[in-house]
């Protein structure tokens, strides 16, 4: 009898401790945006909630949660919540997502990708895509709500931009170029590069071509005309190609063309510029993305058998 009534207090004990450590921290507490991050090696999601204290117990949360994994994204939250309810919401899909953009993507590979992440319709992926301001959607990683307006969404992107591009504003004016051409320069610098290492020569070559009158005649310009083919974006380059009738078409037309045909990041856009002193007009890229430069057109020929043929 006795070992029952013991049996009964401790069982009463557990069921206090784990009811109060399961319980709302703060039941006036305001919302929380809790974060997951993309690498969780070292993050220890129970711990961590213990730490901002929307749990009162690490080691009882982690029971609750009973080995189950918390995608990385971010999670509203209350102090309010009781554990059962946190768990419950950390093992559902995040109201925030990760997206990394890359360098270099044109708008519309931008909104494919957040339509993937943000399960866009297609009406979604179309008032993206008619958005302006090519070559202003900063790439970068980004921690974005789900639920989130579109226009609201790229001025997030737009922000990000203002925000990276403010520390080059001064340079652009110093050395009298119109910010606009620079990020015309710098989309067509991150389309043409085989990696940072070789940036600041195209960079270069543009400028002797610009200053020379000559035309540019970049590849990239023609890829961009060609948009989405059955070989995906940016498909390889025919000699036809040179003949399409378009303002964006940098073999017929002289200069630069309209806007910028991608979005650019920081190194291509600081070559812009700080562009290396260069003889060279003319350049391809081995099947090494090695780059090969030449002063005259008969050496540039010669590249071509070399590395190319």
């Amino acid at each position: 009898m006795r070992s029952l009534l013991a049996f009964c207090v401790a069982f009463a004990a557990s069921f206090f401790i784990i009811w109060y450590y399961a319980g709302p921290v703060d039941t006036n507490g305001k919302e929380t945006i809790f974060v997951v991050p993309q690498q969780t090696d070292n993050f220890d999601v129970p711990q961590e909630l213990k730490n901002i204290r929307l749990v009162r117990s690490a080691q009882v949360f982690r029971w609750l949660l009973g080995g189950k994994s918390v995608v990385p994204g971010g999670y509203r939250l209350r102090p309010s919540m009781s554990a059962w309810a946190i768990v419950e919401a950390l093992t559902n899909a995040p109201q925030f997502v990760w997206v990394t953009v890359r360098e270099g993507l044109r708008k519309e590979q931008i909104g494919e990708l957040l339509g993937t992440k943000l399960g866009w319709t297609s009406e979604q992926e179309a008032q993206w895509n008619a958005l302006g301001d090519e070559g202003q959607f900063f790439p970068d990683t980004y921690l974005l709500p789900v639920d989130e307006p579109v226009s609201t969404v790229a001025q997030r992107f737009h922000d990000r931009f203002n925000e990276k591009f403010a520390p080059f504003i001064d340079q652009f004016t110093a050395k009298n170029i119109i910010w606009t051409t620079g990020i015309k320069i710098a989309s067509l610098i991150e389309r043409e590069s085989g990696g940072d290492s070789d940036k600041r020569l195209i960079a270069g070559i543009i400028w002797n071509r610009l200053e020379k009158d000559m035309k540019l005649e970049i590849d990239a310009t023609l890829q961009y005309i060609k948009g989405n083919s059955e070989t995906g974006w940016w498909s390889r380059v025919v000699s036809e190609d040179k003949f399409l009738n378009s303002p964006y078409n940098t073999y017929r037309n002289k200069g630069l063309p309209p806007g910028p045909i991608s979005n650019p990041g920081l190194a291509s856009i600081d070559a812009v510029l700080h562009p290396e002193e260069t003889d060279c007009i003319f350049y391809l890229h081995s099947s090494d993305r090695q780059i090969h430069c030449s002063v005259t057109y008969a050496e540039h020929v010669e590249n071509i058998r070399t590395y190319l043929q």
